[in-house]
């Protein structure tokens, strides 16, 4: 049972990816989330986590395939909300989809907006234009891919829409100092929480991640912080108590008001 002032259970998913091997990566999932189980309310994996960041059709879902059929029945047997990215092929486009699927098999998708263009992402992906807010067990939770983590604009709580932004990615460990600092600003400057989950190892590209998933509250304070290991962590999070805040400090009240052009 879930009512307002229930704790949200959330698991940050943190491993090494094997490239562009959907299968494998299911498989490593599979055995490694069956602890979870009626244990948690979200499970939040990696960007790209059935492939990696690669820029190519190898792994591509298409329509409601394997990926996104084992989603479904990950989450109906964990009774989670389980959200990552994947990479997707629509109408002969690309897109690195965060997709949110609930355990009755309901899906949500964000198509993530800021491109990577250093890692020539823009040139493959389409950029999506469209914010989602996913509505779980009386939370607001934003939904956002790697890069977007740099725009604070598309970040913005608006009227405070989203109780909870997470932040799927994988983020290189030579800027890992910028993902550790902007996850807490992005915290502190729109009073939520924030779930930034990355992955580690070497991908196919030789790039390295250290990791760094961490949940930050909306006092920037960590949480929960996963450092450089392959790890499952889980942490049960307060409504009233950021309510509660959000009241007593209620800096929303005074924020410029702009209008956002795409």
């Amino acid at each position: 049972m879930s009512g307002p002032n229930n704790p949200l259970r959330v698991s940050l998913v943190q491993f090494e990816i094997a490239w562009e091997d959907p299968l494998a990566n299911c498989a490593l999932l599979e055995e490694k989330l069956q602890h979870l189980a009626n244990q948690t309310d979200v499970v939040v994996l990696p960007e790209m986590f059935s492939t990696g960041f690669s820029m190519n059709d190898q792994g591509a879902e298409i329509g409601h395939g394997p990926v996104i059929k084992w989603l479904k029945v990950m989450s109906n047997r964990l009774n989670a909300l389980v959200v990552g990215s994947i990479k997707c092929k629509e109408n002969n486009q690309y897109f690195n989809r965060f997709v949110a699927v609930d355990p009755e098999g309901k899906m949500l998708s964000y198509d993530k907006k800021h491109l990577f263009r250093m890692g020539g992402e823009d040139q493959f992906y389409t950029a999506g234009n469209e914010k989602r807010i996913i509505s779980y067990k009386n939370w607001n939770i934003a939904a956002f891919v790697c890069y977007d983590l740099r725009f604070p604009v598309w970040s913005r709580n608006v009227e405070l829409a989203y109780d909870l932004a997470i932040y799927v990615a994988n983020w290189p460990a030579v800027r890992s100092h910028a993902w550790n600092t902007l996850l807490r600003a992005r915290a502190i400057e729109n009073l939520a929480y924030v779930v930034g989950v990355n992955r580690i190892g070497q991908d196919g590209n030789e790039i390295q991640y250290q990791g760094d998933s961490a949940l930050i509250s909306y006092l920037g304070d960590d949480l929960l912080n996963l450092s450089n290991e392959d790890s499952i962590k889980t942490y049960s999070i307060s409504k009233p108590e950021l309510i509660e805040f959000r009241a007593k400090f209620p800096t929303d009240l005074d924020a410029d008001h702009f209008t956002f052009v795409n």
